[in-house]
């Protein structure tokens, strides 16, 4: 792991990133398929976030589930060296919309051959495991990915939805560059994962970074935002950034407006007062 003023991080030690991406569970048009103008709109966000320098595009096979991968793979040449996209694995969708934990060895090394198939990637850049199975041993599913990176599949490994003691057993098994869990300034109940995180040199993806409606329950983040002419999401995901070095904040959207608004937030520099009024 490399941070540095720039507002870098180098996913695994190679893979140097902005270090706010974007996050691309809404791309995949109204319902399962999405319309045609939909569709578009899609294609348009992905590609001005591109345009605005972003380059750190995280999604999974089960947003759509598979079209915001697809998306991805038919929009964006996804094997530029200047572009890093992650996916994830370990989820199943019913037609109910459940999210239903999947990660049995065979089911995961198919799941990633139909990433890459969608995505258009050889190897995926960082293929994250999405949420541990209660009915699959986490060792075999953390082994799983480990073989993936063996066999020049995937170049970097992650994890999602875990606690300290999964991060543990699953770095004595293979290197671990992310940790993606739920985490904003309004939720921190993974703050012991992410100070694990800090101490291992490891990325940490906070999902759902922007907090919704509960972002305006925090005292004092109106007065910040005024102070930086900015607006509380903004203020939101400057406090991730400057909260930790190896945080790196995908907020997503399927707005063009909100887009440039969640990228223009990287710009922002939180003052020591400013945090301490926020914390």
């Amino acid at each position: 792991m490399v941070t540095n003023e720039s507002g870098t991080f180098d996913i695994g030690g190679d893979l140097t990133v902005k270090r706010l991406g974007f996050g691309a569970m809404r791309i995949t048009g109204d319902g399962i398929i999405g319309e045609p103008d939909d569709v578009a709109n899609a294609r348009a966000v992905l590609e001005r976030a591109v345009e605005l320098g972003v380059d750190f595009i995280d999604t999974a096979d089960s947003y759509g589930p598979g079209v915001s991968e697809r998306l991805i793979g038919e929009t964006l040449d996804t094997e530029r060296e200047d572009l890093v996209i992650a996916t994830k694995g370990g989820l199943l969708r019913n037609t109910d919309t459940d999210w239903l934990p999947h990660g049995d060895p065979n089911y995961l090394r198919n799941a990633q051959l139909c990433s890459r198939d969608r995505l258009r990637m050889d190897p995926i850049d960082l293929y994250q495991y999405h949420r541990p199975d209660p009915d699959t041993p986490f060792e075999e599913s953390v082994q799983t990915l480990a073989e993936l990176k063996d066999e020049g599949l995937v170049r970097h490994v992650g994890l999602s939805n875990v606690s300290v003691d999964q991060l543990d057993r699953a770095r004595d098994i293979v290197d671990i560059a992310t940790v993606q869990n739920r985490y904003n300034i309004t939720d921190r109940d993974s703050e012991a994962v992410l100070e694990a995180c800090e101490e291992y040199g490891v990325g940490f993806i906070p999902w759902f970074p922007l907090g919704a409606g509960s972002v305006g329950e925090v005292e004092g983040i109106d007065a910040v935002a005024e102070r930086h002419d900015a607006t509380r999401h903004q203020i939101a995901l400057a406090w991730l950034l400057e909260h930790s070095d190896v945080t790196l904040p995908i907020p997503g959207t399927a707005d063009l407006d909100h887009l440039e608004q969640n990228v223009a937030a990287s710009a922002i520099d939180l003052t020591d007062e400013d945090m301490a009024q926020l914390r």
